[in-house]
């Protein structure tokens, strides 16, 4: 059974992939509507987290996005990167 984990918690995602790209791409279309009550903007990256499960490309931006949020976050606020679970840098060049 495919997990994610998002925002400390590990989420358990349907089996069949038909199911878990259209949860993510429902997701992301209802996140965009995120001024609506009830929906939020926290579905946005939900909804990417559970797309790249199964898209390389949806993978790679994650990872993207992540190592920059990590490298932003140690060099503005490493207190709170090293919290929030980014270890210490290894040999990156900012």
């Amino acid at each position: 059974m495919a997990q994610v984990s998002f925002a400390g918690f590990k989420i358990n995602l349907p089996r069949n992939r038909l199911l878990r790209v259209a949860l993510g791409v429902v997701l992301i279309l209802c996140g965009l509507l995120g001024f609506l009550p009830i929906l939020g903007f926290w579905m946005v990256p939900l909804g990417v987290i559970v797309l790249s499960v199964d898209s390389a490309i949806v993978r790679r931006f994650r990872r993207n996005v992540t190592v920059k949020t990590g490298y932003w976050l140690h060099r503005n606020w490493p207190n709170i990167a090293k919290k929030i679970g980014f270890g210490p840098l290894r040999d990156a060049k900012l």
